[in-house]
């Protein structure tokens, strides 16, 4: 496998050329070590599985199946221990396929707001909603798609293409679910960056291999997940695709040794659903659980299941690393508090009726099914709060914002207006009929309501007592002409969805087929404006579209990202509008003049199967390929106005000494074994009399088990001793003195305008190599200030911001060239740096 960065041209002309590059395989599969806070999960984790059968084990491992269970993914149950097996529920943003829930803002919405207390918040705020549904494990959150491409159909599942803050945001997310008492599963790990090929099709047998170099994947996209870790998640889905020609979910490299080797990870791995391909081979790749269960959708067949018994029975897998599987799932269910926490699953996702069938597949069991349990709390308040604070202002010439009692107001586009059928009348969002406020896919939830802009604006307006039209048919240029004509202000509003593949709205198959404005917004932008002096631009995008011709147009005086932002949308961009809320937010993406402005877009059409997904262009995606490329854009990273105005002054650098880093070294304890196994198949065969539901997903063997194979695994799968420990791991997310201080930079920002606001504060850094980003973020933090108030920005630079992975070494390193920090309100508006001495 071609690892070093420097190898990257000829790796990519090997693939060229009709050569693939390669996973490296490692071996074993470390076992947990009960590190990083784990220890007292651990040993609960420990009594429980010795007390546990074969059978039992394994039906900790393995889903009932797809629509086996109430939730959208659960392992079998411990009926002896009256335990009820995990739930495993969608979603990033709230709690999928159920009733009486909240729809949190999107990820990409609350990275926007750049503070950690609200990404807590929310992540805090979910998990207690999904606590109350009786869930186990909440799918989410979200770090890859990291962003690499913007057309990408899933970004807005996330939060930026930004290593850091979507690493910040991971970890403050995680804590807050956590805390709640639910698992995190932080995902899709890693490299499922586009939705097109992610899993094999009709026409095309192997998903895409994301194919790229070691450093790229330390410095940018594994970046996040290493945070994760280190904030304690419990779990980690693995990927659809490929990663150098080998699935995410059997990947050695990227499960054994990068996540629970390196980065030290103790909880477990589950498969995303149907990404497993393999039995044997994926359980000592590193995979812990496999979902939905079944090899494909209702198959009723099953890589583990029964064959993961045989499989234990024959010895083909040593019983460690059962145990090391089950232990995982255990430490990460006790780490929460879920013995204490946890409530009986009272909803189902396969139906919202009250009373239903409890296996729907099979129309067997005939009862109630969903107990209709309100766990919406007081969030509202939340979600409108976020959705205020994730609003980026982009322009605002002539004051026009914010809007005081205007003498008329008309609101344009269907955006701005109800979906005719209902907010969830199209199943996972999969459509683009009214107000956009979450993308679509299985990173969806119901809306308990949905406030449309203009319901609000509407109400707002009576309010004030000002004259109000509105029309939400794009096309009908007339009755625009109308609305607006005499209007003081023209707001209009516009939308770009995009979701998960196996949904195609419009012709987008997840992933966008351009970075244009649906339902013909951008023409709809541009009459207005030929029209009316005053236009505001609102636009609900998934990322970044096309705005330069709006941008400067005379005319469009504001404009204004207000993204995904759930159910309180109307509520909370009319309290922008209004000036209730003070802008704070800053984007956290790149807006390009140009699709091609981008450097990297999806790959819709492949010349090969398997499909090969390049990925030449290294760390350099978005602004970091903007500043590189010398590339003007529309507006950059970190960018956003506000009402009030700041200043930036007295940079001060102090240098620390932690002492140098030092390498991991020494060996692992061997592997561990919890409980005895009874060989004897008769005790693993299926009881007397039991009646098998159609297509569920048992650990029962019904045959002889399998013996005289050839047993031709990878050297060193099966090996239970001691191992040598990776120099760049030994403790949560990497090394620990990864995480020592070795500057302290702090800067005074004050409020130089007329109205209280909330400042982000923004720290760059160059680490001043010629193959390095012009400038990487670093750290951020919110600042409340009143009008004339000072306050400080302090940031700790540690070891690892200031390091590069180095491959030949395979750690990181701090290089000999000179580093040079920057402070400042967006990667291009940074009045303050100095010198790293």
């Amino acid at each position: 496998m071609l690892w070093s960065s420097i190898a990257t041209v000829a790796a990519f002309t090997a693939i060229a050329n009709g050569q693939y590059e390669s996973s490296p395989p490692h071996y074993p599969a470390p076992w947990m070590r009960g590190g990083n806070g784990w220890a007292d999960a651990y040993e609960k984790a420990q009594a429980f599985v010795s007390k546990l059968t074969l059978l039992e084990k394994v039906n900790l491992t393995t889903g009932v199946g797809w629509e086996g269970g109430p939730c959208v993914g659960n392992t079998g149950t411990i009926p002896r221990l009256n335990f009820p097996g995990i739930c495993l529920q969608d979603s990033p943003l709230g709690v999928r396929d159920t009733d009486l829930n909240s729809a949190f803002p999107a990820g990409v919405n609350v990275a926007a707001t750049w503070s950690t207390r609200l990404f807590k918040s929310r992540g805090n705020a979910m998990g207690m909603e999904h606590r109350g549904k009786g869930i186990d494990v909440q799918l989410g959150p979200v770090a890859g798609p990291l962003g690499r491409a913007p057309e990408g159909g899933r970004n807005w599942e996330g939060f930026s293409p930004d290593p850091v803050l979507t690493g910040v945001a991971m970890a403050e997310t995680i804590q807050g679910i956590q805390d709640a008492g639910v698992i995190a599963c932080a995902k899709h790990y890693i490299m499922n960056e586009q939705e097109k090929n992610r899993q094999s099709t009709d026409t095309v047998k192997f998903a895409y291999s994301a194919n790229l170099d070691d450093k790229t994947l330390h410095e940018l996209y594994m970046w996040p997940f290493a945070d994760a870790v280190r904030a304690g998640a419990g779990a980690i889905m693995c990927s659809y695709n490929q990663i150098n020609n080998s699935y995410g979910c059997q990947n050695s490299y990227t499960l054994n040794y990068l996540l629970k080797n390196e980065l030290d990870f103790q909880g477990f791995v589950t498969s995303d659903w149907w990404a497993q391909h393999t039995g044997v081979a994926s359980a000592l790749a590193g995979l812990d659980m496999t979902m939905a269960g079944d090899q494909n959708l209702n198959s009723g067949d099953t890589f583990w299941g029964s064959n993961l018994t045989a499989a234990v029975l024959n010895g083909t897998i040593p019983q460690w690393r059962l145990d090391d599987m089950v232990v995982r799932i255990m430490s990460a269910y006790y780490k929460v508090g879920r013995d204490t926490a946890s409530v009986p699953t009272n909803f189902n996702s396969w139906s919202l009726e009250t009373n239903g069938y409890r296996f729907p597949e099979a129309n067997e069991s005939f009862q109630q099914i969903n107990w209709h349990v309100n766990v919406q709390d007081d969030h509202a308040k939340l979600i409108r709060e976020i959705g205020g604070a994730s609003t980026v202002l982009l322009k605002n010439t002539k004051k026009t914002l914010p809007l005081s009692k205007p003498k008329s107001v008309a609101v344009i586009g269907y955006d701005a207006h109800d979906n005719p059928g209902g907010p969830n009348s199209c199943s996972d969002r999969g459509c683009d009929n009214g107000t956009l406020a979450m993308g679509w896919g299985s990173g969806t939830a119901n809306f308990p309501y949905l406030i449309a802009p203009n319901t609000a604006l509407k109400a707002q307006a009576a309010h004030d007592g000002s004259k109000y039209t509105n029309v939400s048919n794009n096309y009908n240029f007339a009755a625009v002409a109308k609305a607006v004509t005499g209007a003081e202000v023209a707001i209009v509003f516009a939308n770009a969805d995009s979701g998960e593949g196996y949904i195609t709205v419009d012709g987008n198959e997840g992933d966008r087929k351009n970075l244009t404005l649906w339902g013909g917004g951008d023409a709809l932008i541009a009459y207005v404006a030929s029209i009316h002096p005053n236009v505001v631009v609102v636009l609900h995008t998934v990322g970044p579209v096309i705005v330069e011709a709006i941008k400067q147009h005379p005319n469009v005086t504001a404009i204004l990202w207000a993204g995904l932002p759930g159910q309180e949308t109307g509520n909370a961009i009319t309290d922008v509008l209004y000036g209730k809320v003070n802008p704070q937010a800053k984007s956290v993406f790149t807006w390009g003049k140009t699709r091609e402005d981008f450097g990297t877009d999806v790959t819709y059409e492949f010349p090969s199967d398997p499909p090969q997904l390049n990925f030449p262009e290294g760390v350099f995606i978005d602004y970091r390929h903007f500043d590189a490329a010398g590339i003007e854009p529309s507006y950059e990273f970190g960018f956003g106005l506000s009402y009030t105005t700041y200043s930036y002054s007295n940079l001060k650098i102090t240098k620390q000494n932690p002492g140098p880093y030092e390498p991991t070294t020494g060996m692992t304890s061997a592997a561990p074994t919890f409980g005895t196994i009874n060989y004897d198949p008769a005790h693993a065969e299926f009881p007397p009399g039991f009646h098998a539901v159609p297509q569920y997903v048992y650990p029962y063997i019904s045959g002889p088990v399998p013996t005289g194979l050839p047993q031709n695994w990878p050297a060193g799968s099966r090996d239970s001793s001691p191992q040598p420990k990776v120099p760049a791991g030994g403790s949560g997310g990497g090394n620990r003195q990864l995480w020592d201080v070795m500057y302290t930079v702090s800067a005074t920002v004050t409020n130089t305008g007329s109205v209280k606001g909330t400042e982000i504060a923004q720290l760059y850094i160059s680490l001043g190599g010629p193959t390095d980003p012009k400038i990487v973020l670093r750290g951020f933090d919110d600042l409340i200030l009143s009008p004339g108030e000072s306050g400080t920005f302090s940031y700790d630079i540690t070891r690892r911001d200031i390091s590069n992975w180095d491959t030949t070494s395979q750690n990181w390193v701090i290089s000999n060239y000179p580093k040079k920090v920057y402070v400042g309100a967006s990667s291009r508006n940074l009045p303050l740096s100095g010198v790293l001495a």
